[in-house]
């Protein structure tokens, strides 16, 4: 009975062997593949001490700009609403039906253009009543002279008494003065006659009218349309007090030239251009023409103003429109492609190439861009060899590139290298997403030496 037992014990020695052996295939077969992996390292090892190893990767190129103190021409671009050069209200000046309207609404017209007509009877009834008036004044004046010249000869004999005399003055000075009051009730009648005529006060262009024909016109409602003259055209905008006193600093030290002196009404005969809504640019120019000498306390700024020509009438009063002022100059600017800046931690950051040929990080410190440029007041120098194109092969500080130098103009246009597939617009975030860590205690460093 013992016997047959055997192969059971058997059967349970080599369930153990078998249980070691799965539990130490994981191990074996780690000690398997990290073998060649370190062979490999040791022979990697072995190439880097030999920098012509014929493995090795060539540093990675990338274009750079080098910069230098140069004149820049500054823009300043604020919110801005279009707006008539005049802007005029037709009213009636008499009262009465009106009969019709002799516009086409929306029509560009020229003053003196009759625009609607009142009925005009009963003004010349009152123009025919006060001719009938002036024509019984004239014929008392008329009998007066005749009195006075014929008594002047009589008073001189003393034929008549002085009383008699004096009358027959009088008489005359009231006639002459209610001859002149009869005609001036006639010229009113006159004028009151030609307003049912409403005419066109300026040259411009017609808006809706307001009332239609068979309404009546009272003094109280006398509103007919509007005139617009869109030929100039303001443009008005708002210049805040922060950038108003940061210009005025920057003058006074001999930063910034301004396009020509202060006027009376306080413009500065900036150049204007204007950029519509749909991000195209007006094909006019004008010029600023009025700043206030006050801050209005609803937008915190001056109010001012420019003007455009309008020849073609391409501009409409009301466009909401961006003003961009230009002529001003910053001597002596350094300024690098916007592109170039990096968002970090430690806050703004570019990436330099030293004189052997590796990225150095430093802060740098901005105000404000101009012509898609940033313009630097502290980090950078002149023939600083500032890296634009390449963050994607090259991020890392310290690391060795070979740099491929292209101009300033060049470098503010942005462009694939050759062979080279098109970027994507999220590269250079995630670029600089990877290397803002190190890169910002790189420039944490640089900015404490």
């Amino acid at each position: 009975m013992r016997s047959p037992a055997k192969p059971i014990t058997n059967v349970f020695k080599l369930s153990s062997i078998t249980s070691h052996m799965t539990q130490a295939l994981p191990a074996l077969r780690i000690a398997v593949i990290s073998l060649p992996l370190l062979v490999l390292a040791a022979c990697g090892d072995k190439g880097g001490a030999n920098a012509a190893g014929p493995g090795k990767m060539p540093p990675p190129e990338v274009n750079v700009v080098t910069v230098q103190p140069r004149n820049l021409g500054m823009d300043f671009e604020y919110a801005a609403q279009t707006a008539g050069s005049r802007e005029t209200e037709v009213r009636a000046r008499v009262a009465g039906i009106l009969e019709n309207r002799l516009y086409e609404e929306g029509s560009r017209v020229k003053a003196g253009t009759v625009l609607f007509q009142i009925d005009p009877g009963a003004y010349r009834t009152q123009l025919a009543s006060a001719e009938a008036s002036a024509g019984v004044a004239e014929a008392k004046l008329n009998q007066a002279k005749r009195e006075f010249a014929r008594l002047t000869p009589l008073a001189a004999e003393k034929a008549i008494s002085q009383k008699e005399f004096d009358d027959a003055k009088s008489a005359l000075e009231t006639a002459e003065a209610s001859y002149k009051q009869v005609q001036a009730q006639v010229n009113e009648a006159k004028l009151n006659l030609g307003y049912t005529r409403v005419v066109a006060p300026i040259d411009g262009v017609t808006g809706v009218a307001a009332k239609s024909n068979g309404s009546l016109v009272t003094a109280a409602d006398s509103l007919l349309t509007t005139i617009v003259q869109t030929d100039p055209v303001y443009v008005n905008f708002s210049v805040p007090e922060a950038d108003y006193l940061k210009l005025s600093k920057d003058v006074g030290a001999g930063k910034i030239a301004l396009p020509g002196k202060k006027t009376n009404n306080g413009s500065l005969a900036f150049d204007v251009q204007l950029k519509l809504a749909d991000g195209s640019m007006a094909p006019v120019t004008g010029k600023m023409n009025f700043v206030s000498e006050k801050v209005n306390p609803a937008t915190g700024g001056f109010d001012a103003r420019a003007q455009v020509p309008n020849p073609e009438g391409t501009l409409r009063p009301g466009q909401f429109v961006r003003v961009i002022l230009s002529g001003a100059t910053r001597s002596a600017a350094i300024a690098i492609p916007q592109r170039a800046v990096i968002d970090s931690p430690m806050g703004k950051i570019v990436f330099t190439v030293s004189p052997d040929n590796k990225l150095v990080p430093k802060p740098v410190e901005l105000d404000g861009w101009s012509h898609g440029e940033w313009i630097v007041t502290k980090g950078l120098q002149g023939g600083d060899r500032v890296l634009v194109d390449g963050f994607i092969k090259a991020h890392d500080p310290g690391m060795t590139v070979t740099p491929i130098a292209i101009t300033a103009k060049a470098a503010s246009t942005p462009a694939a290298p050759a062979g080279a597939p098109a970027a994507k617009p999220d590269d250079k975030p995630a670029a600089a997403a990877a290397s803002a860590p190190a890169a910002s205690a790189a420039a944490s460093a640089e900015a404490k030496h």
